[in-house]
């Protein structure tokens, strides 16, 4: 399946170069949602006000919160069994929420090493109840998804980061176990089909692949909440926002609303099928590059690729600043790999278009035949 994703648009109406946008996050939207954004900001759907100045206990705020709700249901194909519920603070803080509402002092909750967001996850865990890391990748740099581990019997929970924007991998495989899975799914949430009913609780910052920063989703399986002892602050338990259907305080509103606008544009495009098959293609383009290329070489294990983040480097490490400087001149943006590994990272979210990796897959081909 083809999926002709709408350009990248550039900041100023004047003639300038276009701009290709490879940032990690805050990352790229589909243009025709930037427009439609603009225009709720000067007048939302009518109503002579701004969408940024309209109360949330609006019915027009309302039906934006509830409809971003019920679209992650249709998309993901949720049963009646989970909830959806949008928060603050990034998915950063959902580190120790899921421990808070679901781990008890007493339990055990199993995790996964894979990278530098799994560990935070695992740090923030150990405050609530026993932490067991079943799995590690980083004394190799986290270059691979472990495998041939299995979840104990006493685990109350696994939790996982199915794709790892730092270090560009990603799980392509759902781990087998009767126990709930929690997941940190920011990279690469809505991006392909995934079998969302052997998870328990997903969450995921926006601003890779849905909307802006500033808001973050949390799909929740009912049954997973008030098994624990502890008494847990009102803004700090999940219960509070499913039964106010994220409205227990002042929502992002923005933020939701973008959100709400790019499930739309992914529905019109195929769904999550469709994002697949465009996510696929346009990341072939790269890593076919990338292993033909005789400068150029991946960071991890080939069947661990990341479908969203495509990290690599130079063999010789001294002409990557002369490649950066070549692909910045040629409109491309936000390839530098993070200050942790260096080397380069082609953030290709479910809005890139494939003309813009073709660009950079181009760029590098051209660069090998002058190098010689």
């Amino acid at each position: 399946m083809t999926i002709e994703l709408d350009m990248p648009v550039v900041a100023e109406k004047k003639s300038v170069m276009k701009v290709h946008n490879f940032s990690a996050g805050p990352a790229i939207l589909p243009p025709s949602v930037i427009e439609q954004a603009a225009a709720g900001v000067l007048n939302f759907n009518g109503t002579g006000l701004s969408v940024l100045e309209m109360s949330h206990r609006s019915k027009e705020i309302v039906a934006v919160v509830d409809e971003a709700s019920a679209l992650v249901k249709e998309l993901i194909g949720l049963t009646d069994d989970y909830e959806v519920v949008w928060l603050t603070g990034g998915a950063s803080t959902q580190f120790f929420l899921t421990a808070m509402n679901l781990l008890d002092e007493s339990k055990t909750a199993a995790f996964v090493d894979t990278g530098t967001w799994a560990a935070k996850a695992i740090e923030a865990a150990r405050s609530f109840g026993n932490v067991e890391v079943l799995a590690s990748s980083k004394s190799t740099t986290y270059d691979h998804i472990p495998k041939g581990w299995s979840v104990p019997d006493h685990a109350e929970y696994l939790h996982i980061t199915s794709n790892n924007t730092i270090y560009g991998t990603q799980y392509h495989w759902t781990p087998a176990t009767d126990k709930p899975i929690v997941c940190d799914m920011s990279s690469d949430f809505l991006s392909r089909p995934i079998d969302f009913a052997k998870y328990g609780l997903i969450y995921a910052g926006a601003q890779k692949n849905i909307g802006p920063a500033g808001t973050t989703c949390v799909i929740i399986r009912k049954d997973m909440l008030g098994k624990v002892e502890r008494k847990i602050p009102v803004m700090f338990d999940y219960r509070t926002f499913i039964k106010e259907k994220s409205m227990y305080n002042t929502p992002p509103v923005f933020p939701i609303y973008v959100s709400l606008l790019t499930m739309r544009w992914i529905k019109e495009v195929g769904g999550l099928e469709g994002m697949a098959a465009h996510n696929e293609k346009k990341a072939a383009i790269l890593y076919n590059e990338i292993d033909q290329n005789p400068l150029f070489k991946g960071n991890v294990a080939q069947e661990d690729r990341s479908l969203m983040n495509v990290c690599f480097v130079m063999h010789n490490r001294d002409l990557e600043p002369e490649f950066a400087a070549i692909a910045k001149e040629n409109g491309i943006q936000g390839i530098a790999g993070h200050r942790s590994v260096g080397g380069f990272r082609a953030s290709i979210y479910n809005a890139m278009a494939t003309e813009s990796i073709q660009l950079l897959a181009d760029l590098m081909h051209d660069f090998a035949e002058r190098k010689g």
